[in-house]
């Protein structure tokens, strides 16, 4: 809130220079603002009594806007990569997607290993339970299990995330 939009008696109020000028009433914090040629900005609404700021509002907007920007640029995104296995994937096989896991998890995103069952295979489910096991084994070093492997539908799925520290 800036200037008129202001509708409290009384506020705490810091100058242009970021000196405090005290608690006094929303008319003179106005009308030193005006003396200044800047505006009267409410930056903590939930104080008692609200703290307002004299400064350019312009000026202000740049700044938070910057701060989003950079805060924005601290963070990253987790996304979800997904590896797909059969019941009667060969060692070689396996090894070359525990592979491009390693390099999913390694760039730090999560892996959803899914095993996928098909017509008979259904009957060998502890097969399949098996080498989603082993899967999760050869990247023990890099990897943590998040969630362990569970039945969905005619798939049994797992999901792996980078070790921490």
């Amino acid at each position: 809130m800036i200037n008129e939009q202001i509708r409290e008696k009384e506020v705490r109020v810091i100058g242009i220079d970021g000196e405090q000028l005290g608690v006094m009433p929303t008319k003179d914090a106005m009308k030193m603002a005006q003396d200044e040629g800047a505006d009267l900005i409410k930056i903590a609404p939930t104080a008692k009594p609200p703290v307002c700021k004299i400064m350019d509002y312009g000026k202000y907007r740049y700044e938070q806007a910057r701060k989003e920007k950079e805060a924005k640029k601290k963070q990253r995104v987790i996304e979800i990569k997904e590896v797909r296995l059969s019941p009667n994937i060969d060692d070689n096989d396996l090894n070359t997607k525990a592979n491009m896991a390693r390099k999913f998890l390694t760039k730090g995103d999560k892996v959803k290993v899914t095993l996928r069952f098909r017509g008979r295979e259904l009957a060998h489910t502890a097969n399949g339970k098996a080498i989603l096991d082993a899967f999760a084994e050869t990247l023990s070093d890099i990897s943590v299990v998040e969630k362990p492997p569970k039945f969905e539908g005619r798939s049994m799925i797992m999901y792996l995330a980078e070790k921490r520290g």
